[in-house]
C-alpha cells in the first residue's frame, strides 16, 4: 500500500504561509517567465470568486478585483514549504519520495491496515499546522494514490481501482495536449472509457506514447520509489522580500520555521539542546545569539516561547531583512532522581521566567546568590539555580556552629562621618545613628586581591558602643567610613 501527501497549488501556498494577514484574501501568484507583462498562475479562492483566473496578466485581474494582491514566485518559501512536507510525511515511513513540488509518496507496506488512514490523517494535521492545506491519497500503487489525493480534502482510500479510476476525466491521466485532442476527436472524456479500447490498438495507433497513457487510465503502472534523506542538519533560513520593522511578522515567520524544525526533530527521535539565531540587518550587519535550553526538547511551542522571550526586549540598529536558525540536537535524557531530591515540575517555564526577569532588572542580577572563594565581606556571585533541588535538611549549618550576636547589616552600607582618637573612632554621624563613642573593638584588618588593580580590596573593621545605647559595627576602605549594622 501506498499513502500520496498533496499540497495543490504548492507554489502559492508557501508563498502564502510565509506572511502574515493575506489568509482569505484574494491573492494572485504570477508565472516565472520574465516578460514585459507577467501571467498569473495561481490564484486564492477568493480571487477566483471574483472572476480571476490563471493566464490574465496583472491589469486584467486588477480591472475585475481591485483588492487583488499580487506575489512573485518565492523559491526561499517553496524550499522551506518543501521541508516541512517531507518532515510531516516521514511520520508515515521511512520509505518516503519526493514525488514533485507538493507530492510525496510513502510506502505504508510497514503500517497495519488499521493505522494507514490515521496516520494519513495526523500527517495533514502536522501540514495544516505548518500552514499548508493538503490532501492525502491511499491505495495500491503509486499512481492511484496520487489520482486518490487529487480527489479533494481529508483521506481518500481506493479499494476497487477499476471502479475509482472509470469516471475520472481523461485529463487526471495527464495526457501531452497533442494526444489529448486525438483522444478528444474519438469522443473519449474519461479514464474508463479509454481503458475500455483494446491495448494493441492504442499500441498501433498512438505509439509508446499512448501505451503510456492507457496504462495509467487502467491503473496498470508501478514503480519503485526513489527514496528521500531524512534530515541531519536541522536548520532552516529565509530571507524576506521587505524589511521586517515590527516584532509581528518576525515571529509569525519564526513560528513557521520552528514548527518545522520541532517536526523535524521529532521524526528523528532528537530534541533540541541550544537555539542559534541569527538575524541579517538591513545595514548588512548581523544579530546573533545562542539559547541555551534549560531541558532538550522537540516541543514547539516550548522553542517558539524561548525565542519570544529573547526577541521582546531586543532592539537591533535596523530591520531584519533575513532570519536563519540552527538547532544544536541532542538525545532526550533520561534521569532518576535521588529520594530526596526532586527537579523543577517546569523547568522551561521556569527558565522562561529568569529571563525576563533579567531582561528588566539586568543582565547578572537575577540567579542563585552563592559566594566566591575570597576572605573579602559580601563577595558573591549570582548562578543558575540548579535543575535538581536537593533536601535542604541534610546541607543546612548545624545549630551549634552558630554563636555570638546577630548583625542587622544595612544593604548598602551607610556612609558615616567619624571623629577620631588616633586612630580610633571617637564619635560617629550616621544616618539616624549618632553619638559619642563609649567602648569600642577593634581594629581588624582585611585586604586581597592586591595583584589585580580592578578587584583589589581592603578594609578596617571596628566594633563600637555608643554612649546613648547601641552597638554598631564601623568599617572604613580607601572610600571612607561606613556604618555596616547594628548587632542585637
Amino acid at each position: 500500500m501506498f499513502g500520496v501527501l498533496l499540497v495543490a497549488e504548492f507554489a502559492l501556498q508557501a508563498v502564502l504561509r510565509l506572511e502574515e494577514g493575506l489568509a482569505g484574501r484574494p491573492v494572485a501568484l504570477l508565472e516565472a517567465e520574465a516578460r514585459r507583462s507577467p501571467l498569473i498562475a495561481a490564484c486564492t479562492p477568493a480571487a477566483a470568486a471574483a472572476a480571476v483566473t490563471a493566464g490574465m496578466t496583472v491589469p486584467q485581474a486588477l480591472a475585475r478585483c481591485p483588492a487583488l494582491v499580487v506575489r512573485a514566485l518565492h523559491p526561499g518559501a517553496e524550499a522551506e514549504a518543501r521541508a516541512a512536507l517531507l518532515a510531516a510525511a516521514f511520520s508515515l515511513s521511512p520509505a518516503l519520495e519526493a514525488t514533485g513540488p507538493g507530492i510525496c509518496t510513502a510506502s505504508l507496506g510497514g503500517l497495519s491496515p488499521e493505522r494507514r488512514e490515521p496516520a494519513l490523517r495526523a500527517a495533514l494535521a502536522d501540514l495544516a499546522a505548518a500552514g499548508l492545506h493538503a490532501s492525502a491519497g491511499l491505495a495500491q500503487t503509486p499512481l492511484l494514490a496520487l489520482y486518490a489525493a487529487r480527489r479533494g480534502a481529508g483521506v481518500q482510500v481506493v479499494r476497487d481501482g477499476r471502479a475509482f479510476l472509470a469516471p475520472l476525466p481523461l485529463a487526471a491521466a495527464d495526457p501531452s495536449p497533442p494526444l489529448a485532442q486525438i483522444v478528444a476527436a474519438w469522443g473519449i472524456r474519461t479514464l474508463g472509457e479509454f481503458a475500455a479500447l483494446p491495448k494493441a490498438d492504442i499500441l498501433q495507433r498512438l505509439g509508446a506514447e499512448g501505451l503510456a497513457l492507457w496504462e495509467r487510465c487502467a491503473g496498470e503502472t508501478t514503480r519503485p520509489l526513489t527514496l528521500a534523506a531524512p534530515a541531519r542538519v536541522f536548520s532552516a533560513a529565509f530571507e524576506s522580500e521587505h524589511p521586517l520593522e515590527t516584532l509581528e511578522p518576525l515571529l509569525f515567520l519564526l513560528r513557521r520555521l520552528v514548527d518545522r524544525l520541532a517536526l523535524e526533530l521529532q521524526q528523528a527521535a532528537f530534541a533540541a539542546r541550544d537555539l542559534n539565531l541569527l538575524l541579517t540587518l538591513e545595514d548588512e550587519s548581523v544579530h546573533a545569539h545562542t539559547l541555551r535550553l534549560p531541558q532538550p526538547t522537540h516541543r514547539a511551542e516550548i522553542l517558539f516561547r524561548a525565542l519570544v522571550t529573547y526577541l521582546e526586549h531586543l532592539r537591533t540598529a535596523a530591520a531584519v531583512t533575513g532570519i536563519g536558525l540552527a538547532i544544536e540536537p541532542t538525545r532526550i535524557l533520561q534521569r532518576q532522581e535521588g529520594l530526596f531530591d526532586s527537579a523543577l515540575r517546569d523547568p522551561h517555564g521556569f527558565s522562561e521566567s529568569l529571563a525576563r526577569a533579567a531582561a528588566l532588572a539586568g543582565a547578572g542580577r537575577v540567579g542563585r546568590p552563592a559566594l566566591e572563594n575570597t576572605h573579602r565581606p559580601d563577595a558573591f556571585r549570582l548562578e543558575a539555580p540548579p535543575e535538581v533541588l536537593s533536601d535542604l535538611s541534610r546541607t543546612a549549618e548545624p545549630a551549634a556552629l552558630r554563636c555570638g550576636l546577630a548583625l542587622r547589616r544595612c544593604r548598602p552600607p551607610v556612609p558615616a562621618a567619624v571623629e577620631l582618637d588616633g586612630r580610633a573612632p571617637a564619635y560617629l554621624w550616621a544616618r539616624d545613628v549618632r553619638g559619642r563613642v563609649q567602648a569600642r573593638l577593634g581594629p581588624w584588618y582585611g585586604s586581597g586581591d592586591w595583584w589585580q588593580a580592578d578587584t583589589r580590596w581592603e578594609r578596617e573593621d571596628w566594633d563600637v558602643e555608643l554612649d546613648g545605647g547601641g552597638l554598631y559595627r564601623l568599617f572604613r576602605t580607601p572610600a571612607g567610613w561606613f556604618l555596616e549594622g547594628e548587632y542585637d
